[in-house]
């Protein structure tokens, strides 16, 4: 089993990432684990999916559009979205939508992930984290404690600077934006 980390802790890996077969359909695989499909495959596979004795997650590329999972949320137990260039910050938005839509499972950014992006990535409602092969997790932990306080909000429950209460009568304050 691979490492990853999950909720800001290093955990073992019990997920698969297939691919369609070469014909198409599912794979020559036992019907058994925890599997992550691509969209398309989830999408012309569902139910045969769903009648196998594992756990199913779909993986969204930075391209595929996450409003086509709102009805299958309560028939998967993880969403993976693919970073294939750390630069690519498309992921970002899809993670922040898909909390906004409700998805409340494990949601894993996969790809090209580094310790660098783990603090952002985490305020945009990934909890779980499959890092680049030359990235050392011990090491990636520390990321979640760069910072104190975000300026900005987001899906994660960090309380930002300027949300909270002054004793005192703030100079600017009809230039404030809370």
């Amino acid at each position: 089993m691979a490492t990853l980390i999950k909720n800001k802790r290093i955990a073992p890996d019990s997920w698969q990432q297939l691919e369609p077969a070469a014909e198409g359909g599912l794979p020559g695989q036992p019907q058994t684990g925890d599997w992550i499909v691509p969209l398309a495959l989830w999408n012309e596979q569902r139910t045969q999916l769903r009648q196998r004795s594992g756990r199913n997650g779909v993986l969204l590329e930075n391209t595929d559009d996450p409003r086509l999972l709102v009805e299958d949320f309560n028939k998967l137990a993880l969403i993976a979205v693919r970073f294939p260039k750390f630069t690519d910050g498309r992921g970002y938005s899809i993670a922040r939508l898909l909390r906004r839509l409700g998805w409340k499972g494990e949601l894993r950014a996969v790809g090209d992930v580094l310790r660098d992006q783990l603090f952002y990535m985490t305020r945009c409602g990934f909890d779980a984290f499959a890092l680049r092969a030359d990235q050392d997790p011990q090491v990636a932990l520390t990321a979640f404690s760069d910072f104190s306080a975000p300026y900005q909000p987001a899906i994660d429950d960090g309380v930002r600077l300027g949300a909270v209460h002054a004793t005192s009568k703030p100079v600017v304050s009809a230039l404030s934006p809370w």
